[in-house]
């Protein structure tokens, strides 16, 4: 198994930066097609990981992602597939829906994913590193060394502290807990891309991508929506009895969210609006 870390140098051009594809191949068909709208080379993509898990076209979705030649960060869903693990490593306790549901995506998922993609997944990098401007900024999938670790924008600021610590960096940009966010801390940040797998939790049924532009020694990031057809996909999760979450592709709400910290939790249904932001100087 790759505990490696891909270092793709000094990158003077926009990233384009999303999680969570889940097996949704409609929604990372699209996501693609945006990034060939935007003029964004697959070099200049990166995946924060769980290229499988809730939808129905697991192995599908993965082949497009392998064909796309983009970089993608090893999530716990990646490893746990490698090793044909006994479940997803998402994390979840004991008892929790979440978990409860999770078992039978997994399931479902480990009998579709061939011997290549296994391969695959097992070779994945566990962090992408990058200078973007004056900052060093680092690509997980949870937390540096915990891979299923949920960091949330409500986690407390002494928990970012101490990874942004342990990872040496600037800026650390993370995934795995599925809604995006973006928090400068001091002169370091913490950023989520969300994922294109299902929606935020917000109540309608567009998904999440993040944008890093360079700008004056630094760059902004920046939240952007995307739609896509998502009636595929759905009508694929419910013939293959994965019904749970196919109704969140449509009403935009979390079946479950006993992961979630309070104050997310009071955010279901509500639309988010992300504001841009930038880190270093000003013109």
């Amino acid at each position: 198994m790759s505990n490696s870390i891909l270092d793709l140098g000094v990158i003077n051009q926009p990233l384009l930066i999303f999680g969570g594809p889940y097996s949704n191949l409609a929604a990372t068909q699209a996501l693609l097609a945006k990034a060939q709208e935007l003029n964004i080379a697959p070099d200049h993509i990166i995946c924060t990981g769980d290229v499988v898990a809730y939808c129905a076209e697991a192995e599908q979705t993965t082949k497009l992602v392998i064909a796309s030649d983009i970089h993608v960060v090893k999530g716990n869903c990646e490893e746990s597939l490698a090793q044909q693990s006994a479940d997803c490593g998402c994390g979840f306790e004991p008892g929790m829906t979440c978990s409860a549901l999770s078992e039978k995506w997994y399931r479902y998922a480990n009998t579709q994913i061939s011997e290549p993609s296994r391969n695959w997944m097992g070779s994945l990098p566990s962090a992408i590193i990058f200078k973007m401007g004056q900052f060093r900024c680092r690509v997980i999938h949870g937390g540096v060394e915990q891979i299923n670790r949920f960091i949330f924008g409500s986690t407390d600021l002494a928990t970012k502290h101490k990874e942004l610590t342990m990872a040496k960096t600037d800026i650390i940009i993370g995934g795995h807990c599925g809604l995006p966010f973006g928090q400068s801390i001091e002169t370091q940040g913490w950023l989520n891309a969300g994922v294109i797998g299902l929606p935020a939790n917000d109540g309608t049924s567009s998904v999440w991508y993040m944008l890093l532009t360079p700008a004056y020694g630094g760059f902004t990031a920046s939240w952007h929506r995307l739609q896509y057809e998502y009636s595929t996909t759905y009508q694929s999760m419910i013939e293959n009895k994965l019904d749970e979450y196919a109704e969140t592709l449509i009403t935009g709400n979390w079946p479950s969210m006993d992961i979630l910290p309070r104050i997310e939790q009071s955010q279901q249904g509500l639309n988010l609006d992300i504001q841009p932001l930038t880190f270093g100087t000003s013109k």
